[in-house]
């Protein structure tokens, strides 16, 4: 079996690698038969299309995204040979590229607690949305070590507890939820962005405290945030820039989401439109109990289902 020789930061051709040590020359993930060495490659650029994100995360762990770009991840071939690997002797050697001259970035081993979470990511080509794996790799031999000038919003996982924070309204952590994978989802978010900046303005200039919830589920890896919570309403408000039947059903589901972990008593929802829907649709939102702010001139009101100001 070959020496290892290669030192954190060296830089060798894929191809020559393989040559040496053994390994698939295209996949992510590539277990050698030749010697006890799985090859995990990423590239910050171009896994992005694949929904991929692989990166260092504030729990110190390199977060690495399973095998599969289409359909949901499941726990085989490549997938399962990572879980696998301290079991049947294999090192975990990471490479920042996936083609021509890659960078060693050192070996790895899985963090037991948890080894791997599972999170939404897009299919290839901004697909649908699928479940995926992600692998949560330290240095081997020590713990998960910090890194340095990283700002991270997602905070690591967190078993068997939920945690229920109010954060500032200027965080700008959104959820992306795409109703229709044909259509452009930035210009809904800017409509929806503007259409919130506007009902925080009113909102704080008619003194209320206005705030969102930032959940992080048990179990779960990545946050879930509302749209606005006003506090002294004790209401949870989920914008949408679109009052097409798609956009407020969606809005029902995230507010149902949201309010299973939001414990205060009383607590209100309701969905912030850019104009009042049409009968039907009113019709849902009042069998739901949600209720409508739209904005009027300089203010926003708040509608039952019937259309009428509450």
């Amino acid at each position: 079996m070959p020496e290892w020789t290669l030192a954190i930061g060296d830089r060798i051709k894929r191809t020559a690698l393989h040559q040496k040590f053994g390994g698939a020359r295209q996949s992510g993930i590539s277990p050698s038969r030749q010697t006890q060495n799985i090859f995990l490659f990423f590239d910050p650029s171009s896994g992005k299309q694949h929904g991929y994100t692989d990166e260092w995360k504030s729990d110190g762990c390199f977060h690495y995204t399973g095998h599969g770009q289409r359909g949901n991840q499941e726990m085989k071939r490549g997938n399962l040979a990572i879980l696998n690997a301290a079991e049947s002797g294999k090192a975990l050697r990471l490479f920042k590229g996936t083609g021509g001259m890659v960078e060693y970035m050192g070996q790895f081993e899985l963090d037991p607690d948890p080894r791997f979470y599972r999170t939404n990511a897009l299919e290839t080509g901004g697909g649908k949305t699928r479940s995926v794996i992600v692998f949560r790799l330290r240095r081997f031999g020590g713990r998960a070590t910090r890194q340095p000038k990283r700002i991270v919003i997602e905070p690591p996982p967190v078993k068997n507890k939920t945690i229920v924070t109010n954060v500032s309204l200027e965080e700008y952590n959104t959820e992306r939820a795409r109703v229709d994978p044909t259509q452009e989802p930035y210009e809904a978010e800017r409509r929806e962005s503007a259409l919130v900046q506007r009902f925080k303005d009113y909102m704080q200039r008619q003194k209320h405290v206005v705030e969102r919830k930032k959940i992080v589920p048990a179990g779960e890896a990545r946050p879930i945030f509302t749209d606005v919570y006003v506090k002294d309403l004790n209401t949870l408000v989920e914008a949408k820039g679109s009052i097409d039947r798609n956009s407020i059903r969606m809005a029902i589901g995230q507010l149902l989401d949201y309010r299973r972990f939001v414990e205060e008593a009383a607590l209100k929802c309701a969905v912030l439109l850019p104009e009042v829907p049409r009968g039907d649709l009113l019709q849902l939102l009042a069998y739901a109990n949600v209720l409508i702010y739209v904005p009027e001139e300089q203010e926003f009101v708040l509608i039952d289902g019937h259309g009428r100001k509450v």
